[in-house]
Formats: structure tokens, C-alpha cells, sequence
């Protein structure tokens, strides 16, 4: 099962995946968004284990998407996961939730987090923050050609 993906969604909150994939869609920003329920997903389909057993682990997204407080793997764990190995180490990884904790912003940070944002409360604010950061990331951010 092959899947290129250049936007992956980490987000087990089902509304507001749906409302980040409305938003980037609404501004045709990505056209391959591939959304995943936890941290595990993620990992398996970064690495190529578990259900993903086999993919082509050279494919990586241009940005993920990244929700901290998840099911199975925290956010936190699967930063330290990518930005530990040096295959994934480059992929731009944003932090999009609702924690306002600066321990958590610190130890984002500290892990090698490119960009953390807050998920802001309204629908308005939410859906443009959203697109922002799409088109910031797959249109304006150069990117090295791993």
C-alpha cells in the first residue's frame, strides 16, 4: 500500500481533522493530505511497520501536522522518534494543539520542533490559521531535496 503524502495529519480529535482538511482544501492548498489517528500510525507509516510493513520510507511529506496529547504514542514521543533518526529528521514537523503549557512548548522545542502552534478556539481564526500554515509550509518554505 503505497501512499505519498505531502501533508500528514496526526489528529485522533475527529472535528477537527475534519476542519484542518476542510481549510487547507478550501485554499487548495495540498492535494495529498493523509490523516492518521495517533501517534503509532504515524511512526508505523514514517518507518514502514505495522500496517504500512513494506512502503517506500524515501516518499516523505513536505510537513506534519502534529497533535501532542494522542492515544497509544503521545506527540512528544513521536517527535523524539523523528527527530532522532536521521532519515526523517528533515521533515518539517509543526506542533498544532490546544496545550498552552510551556513545558510542552519547551520540550517541543527541545526535541527539534520546526514550529508549534495553538490551536486558536474559533471556527474563523482556526480555519485561517490552518491555511496559513499550509501554504507557509508547501508554497513559501524552501525545502532541501533529500
Amino acid at each position: 500500500m503505497e501512499i505519498a503524502a505531502e501533508i500528514i495529519l496526526v489528529e485522533d480529535n475527529p472535528s477537527d481533522a475534519d476542519l484542518i482538511k476542510r481549510a487547507l482544501n478550501k485554499n487548495n492548498v495540498a492535494n495529498k493530505i493523509l490523516h492518521l489517528k495517533d501517534g503509532q500510525e504515524v511512526i508505523d507509516y514514517l518507518f514502514g511497520e505495522g500496517q504500512w510493513k513494506g512502503r517506500t520510507t524515501t516518499n516523505t511529506p513536505k510537513v506534519i501536522l502534529l497533535d501532542l496529547k494522542m492515544p497509544k504514542v503521545s506527540g512528544i514521543e513521536v517527535l523524539k522518534r523523528i527527530k532522532s533518526n536521521p532519515e526523517t529528521k528533515g521533515i518539517p514537523v509543526v506542533v498544532l494543539t490546544s496545550s498552552k503549557e510551556d513545558p510542552d512548548i519547551k520540550e517541543c522545542y527541545k526535541l527539534g520542533v520546526n514550529s508549534y502552534v495553538v490551536k486558536p478556539v474559533g471556527f474563523e481564526d482556526f480555519s485561517r490559521t490552518v491555511a496559513q500554515l499550509g501554504l507557509y509550509w508547501l508554497l513559501i518554505n524552501q525545502q532541501p531535496k533529500w
